[in-house]
């Protein structure tokens, strides 16, 4: 018979089984440990390390962790929630995680997670590294760009005569999960859908079987919580009462879709002129400043030496900078051509282009023109950032909230369908 124990799980006192998972334990009791390697049908594996946990002091795996009568156990402490945010903020910078772009946004575990703890942008700068996208299988596309290597496919994932699809290859940081061809081309539909249901992230894909799904009804659409931003100081103060605030604007590299959001507040506008005045903007084509501001607001990323100078120029302008959307918090779309050495961009965009013209095989090269950077770089990598607006793009009231909250120092906070990065 199964001898029933007692633990304790930050402070709250629990009854179960013994030998049991500590994740199963927890979740039964209301208690949350997210993991990105544990799946149900698979031995722990320990791989992410997000389940971190601390019994009787002393850090461990929650995932591998079997119950004992007495154990004291941290799950919820501020240093492992602070631990388990930088862990999926690295993982963030390592690969290719442009959600706008993903074909798993919206059913994303570690997307997910990110909107669980507040992630507005990553601490780390992106490492840009360039690995293979492999195209060859049958029937799948595996990313290794996305690969966050938690090895539920190596495990899970096996023919109907146990031959295995999935192994790691090299090892240390050059670790890559590779698909076996032969093997793969075995797999029925389902079991390929499986595997690719199965991954965490983006990285597993199904030729052609990526259905898209509208805001709302995707899986992790309905799910979550809020987020409360922490504000520093109790707002902006201004020399006269009456006077307005100062804001200003500016699209770097993106598609100007933040900008027309902010004009879907529509009437309200009016209202919001009564406190604000814009200056340096496309809103009002002000090309330069004529006053400090208050507060400065940037869409797009850092793709060219002009995108540097106008950034470092709102930075110095600005008492508080914004980075307004996906592409100046992380990039975006503009940044996967970071996978792609500058050269090659350049070379099929005006050499080898089906849309180039007759014989001008030049790619330009003027003094007056931008020097084009390696890569798109997020707006944090280039100045420091005050606040984060994420989205692609965020609604033109979630814009206008927090601007408005920074400003007069009101507490807010972004419900769950707002915190979005696509």
């Amino acid at each position: 018979m199964t001898k029933i124990i007692n633990i304790t799980i930050d402070g709250k006192p629990i009854e179960t089984f013994e030998g049991r998972n500590l994740v199963d334990v927890a979740k039964e009791n209301g208690i949350f440990i997210p993991t990105l390697c544990y799946f149900r049908d698979i031995p722990p594996l320990a791989t992410c390390r997000i389940c971190t946990v601390k019994l009787n002091g002393r850090h461990t795996t929650g995932c591998t962790l079997r119950v004992a009568d007495g154990m004291q156990i941290e799950v919820n402490t501020p240093e492992l929630l602070d631990n388990r945010k930088a862990i999926i903020e690295m993982l963030y910078s390592e690969g290719n995680h442009f959600c706008p772009s993903c074909e798993k946004s919206g059913k994303c575990d570690m997307q997910n997670l990110g909107y669980d703890m507040g992630i507005t942008a990553s601490r780390y700068p992106h490492a840009f590294s360039h690995k293979t996208i492999d195209f060859n299988p049958k029937r799948m596309i595996m990313e290794s760009n996305r690969c966050i290597l938690c090895k539920r496919c190596v495990e899970e994932v096996k023919t109907r005569d146990g031959k295995d699809v999935f192994s790691f290859v090299k090892r240390g940081v050059k670790t890559l999960v590779k698909i076996d061809y032969e093997e793969e081309a075995k797999l029925s539909e389902s079991e390929a859908m499986r595997a690719m249901n199965l991954c965490p992230v983006g990285a597993i894909l199904v030729k052609g079987m990526i259905h898209e799904e509208p805001f709302g009804d995707r899986k992790y659409d309905l799910v979550g919580k809020e987020v409360k931003p922490k504000l520093s100081g109790g707002g902006l103060v201004k020399k006269d009462p009456n006077e307005k605030f100062i804001v200003a604007t500016t699209s770097l590299a993106g598609c100007f879709g933040c900008h027309m959001s902010m004009l879907d507040i529509d009437t309200e506008l009016i209202d919001l002129l009564e406190i604000v005045e814009f200056n340096k903007s496309p809103l009002t084509d002000i090309k330069k400043f004529s006053k400090r501001c208050h507060i400065g607001i940037v869409e797009g990323g850092c793709a060219n030496s002009e995108n540097v100078e106008v950034l470092k120029e709102f930075r110095k302008r600005c008492d508080i900078l914004v980075s307004l959307g996906e592409c100046a918090i992380m990039g975006g779309i503009p940044a996967m051509r970071n996978f792609v050495s500058l050269r090659e961009c350049l070379e099929e965009a005006y050499l080898h282009s089906r849309t180039s013209e007759l014989g001008a095989h030049v790619i330009p090269g003027h003094e007056d023109i931008p020097k084009i950077l390696n890569n798109v770089y997020p707006c944090t990598e280039i100045v420091k950032i005050d606040y984060y607006i994420p989205g692609c793009p965020p609604s033109a009231q979630h814009i206008w909230k927090v601007v408005r909250s920074l400003l007069l120092g009101e507490e807010f906070s972004i419900a769950h369908d707002e915190f979005k990065y696509d």
